[in-house]
Order: C-alpha cells, then sequence, then structure tokens
C-alpha cells in the first residue's frame, strides 16, 4: 500500500477493531471534505482486499441552507454513482425540530442526522454507520467539554467506535488523521468537494473554536495542539474502558432495579474509587432513559457526596425530571420529582443540593441554575434587566454543592456592599424587610458560606468582577 493516508486508515481500523463482523457499512457522505476522503478512502481499501464488506452511501439534507443544500444531495448522488456505489438519501426538518424541542441548530441537526443513518442502516442491512470525524475534530470536542466542564469520561472526547443501537455500531476510520492530511489526500488524488460557507460562521460554537480559540490557543503552545489533545482522548478512552469494566462488577454486587427506579447501596457506592463510582451512577441514569447531554461531573460528583454524608430523605433534582435520594442506606434513582424534602420545613435543618445546571423544587420554589460563559451575557445590563428572584453570581468562587434552605438561628453571611458579616436577621431587619417577606426568605449557601439571602441579597464574595470567566444564573420561581 503505497499511500500513507490509507495505510493510516487501515492500521488504525484493524488497531480498533472497526468493521469486525461486516457484510455492509453505511458511509455517511455529507459532500465536504472530510466525508469525501473517508469515501475514497474505505472504497479504495476495499478494493484491496482490506475491508471484506459492501460500501453504501448515505447523505442526510438538513434543508438549511435552501438552494445549497439540495446542490450537496445532487454533488453525493452523482459522485456515489461515479463510483458504483449505491446511495441512499434523506431529508430532515432541522429548524422545526430545533424550535419544538428548544434546542440549537446544531444540536437539533446532530440528533435527527443520527437518527437518520440509523435508520437508514437498519433499513439496508448495513450493521456499521461510518462518519468523517477526524483528529481535530476530537480536539475541537476536548476543548468545548472543558469550556463547560467535564469529568475524565468526557476527555476521551470521539470514540473510534462506540455502540449505535441493537447490533449496530458507530466507527471514525479518520480519527487517525488531520485536517490537513485530508485536504492534501483529496488534492493528491485530484478530488472536489463542497464547501458548507456556515462552517465559517463563528456564531456557532463549535465554528468559534475551530477557527478563533483553537489557534489561539495552538500559539502558546509549545507541541502540536491537535495531536496532543487527540492523543489524550485516546488515552482517557482506554482509561475509562477500565473503569467501565470495575463498573460493571460493582453495578452486579451493588445495584438492584426496576423498571421506574435503581437503588444503589450508599456504603459501597461510597468506598468506590471515585471514577468507578461516577460510572456506576451514570449507568444507572442511563438504564431509566436518562440523557446524558446535561448531565454535568458536577450532577454526578452531588449524587456521590450524598452517598457519602447519609442524610436521611436528602435529596436532588437532576436534568430531564430525574432525582437522587437517600433512603433506608441507598440512593435511589429514580424519573419524576425527589418526594417531599424537610427543607420545606420551616423548622427543619436539612438542604436540597441544586441541580446545576437544571432545575430543583424546594421550599415551595423551583430553581432554575444555568452556568454560562463570560462572553454569553452582557455583565454591564445585568442590573437593570433582572429581578429580585433572579442572581448571577461568580461560578469560580462557588464550592460546589450549591443548596437551597430555610434560614436559620445564627446564620450569618457578608452581604454585598456592606464589607462585613452579618447575622441573617439583623441584617433583614436593618435593611427595613418586611417582616411578611422575611418569613419567606430562604437561603442559599455552597460547602463554605451563605452565597444568597433570596431574594433581598447576594454575598459580597460571588459578585461579578472583571475577572469572572463563569458565571451562575439562578432564577427562583414560587411553585
Amino acid at each position: 500500500m503505497s499511500d500513507s493516508m490509507e495505510k493510516k486508515v487501515a492500521d488504525f481500523v484493524a488497531l480498533h477493531g472497526i468493521f469486525a463482523g461486516a457484510a455492509r457499512i453505511l458511509v455517511a457522505v455529507s459532500g465536504g471534505a472530510d466525508s469525501v476522503s473517508l469515501l475514497h478512502v474505505l472504497k479504495t481499501l476495499r478494493d484491496q482486499g482490506h475491508i471484506q464488506a459492501e460500501l453504501v452511501g448515505a447523505h442526510v439534507n438538513h434543508r438549511l441552507r435552501d438552494r445549497a443544500s439540495d446542490d450537496d444531495e445532487r454533488f453525493v448522488v452523482e459522485h456515489m454513482g461515479r463510483l458504483d456505489l449505491p446511495v441512499v438519501t434523506r431529508a430532515v426538518d432541522v429548524r422545526t425540530h430545533a424550535k419544538e424541542h428548544k434546542l440549537s441548530l446544531e444540536t437539533a441537526g446532530r440528533q435527527l442526522r443520527l437518527a437518520a443513518l440509523a435508520e437508514i442502516a437498519r433499513q439496508h442491512g448495513c450493521s456499521w454507520v461510518a462518519t468523517g470525524h477526524h483528529r481535530d475534530d476530537n480536539a475541537e470536542t476536548l476543548i468545548h467539554r472543558l469550556r463547560r466542564g467535564t469529568g475524565f469520561r468526557g476527555l476521551a472526547g470521539i470514540r473510534p467506535v462506540r455502540p449505535f443501537g441493537d447490533r449496530l455500531w458507530l466507527a471514525r476510520p479518520l480519527l487517525c488523521a488531520t485536517r490537513d492530511e485530508i485536504l492534501r489526500y483529496l488534492c493528491e488524488h485530484n478530488l472536489s468537494w463542497r464547501e458548507d460557507h456556515t462552517n465559517a460562521d463563528v456564531a456557532y460554537t463549535r465554528n468559534y473554536i475551530r477557527h478563533t480559540l483553537l489557534p489561539s490557543l495552538q500559539q502558546d503552545s509549545q507541541v502540536p495542539l491537535v495531536e496532543a489533545l487527540s492523543d489524550l482522548a485516546l488515552a482517557a478512552v482506554r482509561l475509562h474502558d477500565r473503569v467501565r469494566r470495575d463498573a460493571e462488577k460493582a453495578w452486579d454486587a451493588l445495584a438492584q432495579s426496576n423498571n421506574h427506579s435503581v437503588r444503589i447501596d450508599a456504603a459501597g457506592l461510597a468506598i468506590l474509587p471515585e471514577m468507578v463510582a461516577i460510572e456506576v451512577i451514570r449507568h444507572a441514569l442511563v438504564s431509566l432513559g436518562s440523557g446524558e447531554r446535561d448531565l454535568t461531573e458536577r450532577h454526578y460528583r452531588s449524587i456521590l457526596h450524598m452517598a457519602r454524608r447519609r442524610t436521611t430523605n436528602e435529596g436532588i433534582s437532576l436534568p430531564a425530571g430525574f432525582s437522587a435520594r437517600y433512603e433506608s442506606g441507598g440512593v435511589v434513582l429514580r424519573r419524576g420529582p425527589s418526594r417531599a424534602c424537610d427543607a420545606c420545613n420551616t423548622t427543619g435543618k436539612s438542604a436540597c443540593v441544586l441541580a446545576i445546571p437544571g432545575s430543583t423544587r424546594c421550599c415551595g420554589y423551583e430553581i432554575d441554575a444555568k452556568v454560562l460563559a463570560r462572553d454569553e451575557i452582557d455583565i454591564g445590563k445585568i442590573a437593570d434587566d433582572k429581578g429580585p428572584y433572579t442572581e448571577y453570581l461568580d461560578w469560580d468562587r462557588i464550592e460546589s454543592p450549591v443548596v437551597m434552605r430555610r434560614r436559620l438561628a445564627g446564620d450569618r453571611f457578608e452581604p454585598l456592599g456592606l464589607g462585613a458579616a452579618k447575622k441573617i436577621g439583623k441584617f433583614l431587619t436593618t435593611a427595613g424587610v418586611p417582616r411578611q417577606l422575611r418569613e419567606r426568605v430562604v437561603v442559599l449557601a455552597d460547602q463554605e458560606k451563605v452565597i444568597w439571602v433570596c431574594p433581598v441579597r447576594i454575598a459580597e464574595s460571588v459578585k461579578l468582577t472583571e475577572q469572572t470567566q463563569r458565571i451562575l444564573a439562578l432564577t427562583v420561581l414560587c411553585v
């Protein structure tokens, strides 16, 4: 095999067992440089006997760019015809899906594209679906996850192989190649491709990382950053595979499940290595039907922290309507809100752990929490736009988990602008807060301090400053 790109992909496919047992492979072809190069490399490997399976092309038309989208589809169909390979096309309505489900166009497009590819694969007897993700994509994925917060599992980035449904696998054979190598391969073989002008729009997060953030980071780096991040991701894949095997053993020993809930022995969960414990929790939520997109490392750590504390009737609300609760020696995960919490009792000392990001019901309120990057909000206009039940805090100066509870006698905090700590009761009286409102006040606190006496004043220590990089946005609603 004389072509270095084709040899590199052949070695990568063999190393990761890609296309093992495949009789037919569905190749996702958008018409862009990555997918065209993937198609030609796989066809060459098949022609040379390195791949035994038949190839079928699939093109998903997102209908986002009017005539240009139809031109992409026409290009793919004609290109596949010249290669004498079958192709299946499918149109999806990304804008409607995004609007109905309150998603970005990026997320809506990815969901519909993957669903369409899985359906086409099953209809045409394909056990593998191949996409053109490469090393630059992997590096960008890691940066994206690091910006929003991730654990070691997130560092695994884009996996070479992952399950894609019942007896169906998703493969990324080009994860061994950089974007520059792909473009060089196309030029050397005189291959044409389609350019999507929206790929240059930095309003999209992925494009901002690709065109602005990653090049800036590379300027200050002593090593090729794309290669370094991609290698880190592949190392994290190997680590996670080991953790997953340990978690499977722990699951058999600690977990009991049914269609509605999973109970995990809290004492056993608490003594597991943290990475293994988090994987057990993740598996429990996924088995109940929870998606993973909105679950963050903070959610998993809050559940593990609850298992270690073992406080009776402590509850945590999670994204997508799921909850976790400590009950009779076990952590119980279920769909639906946590049962009534002790914090709702005005004399109780318990607290509700907030789902961040997410929504939590506690003390007669519903708290919506988001973490925003500094560039997502105009800090100068915050004071004019928010009401008393919305606050913006410096997330990096907060020691999670964050809890909500009723205020207790002796509670102290440092009110914004006063420069000294005060008892909350005395502060409310001095500030002239009416008795009726004082009785409804709730306290939000992290592990070290009170951060907001809601809805009256935040703490000085968590105010937004010029150094703020991440912002915790909290909105409290009566229910």
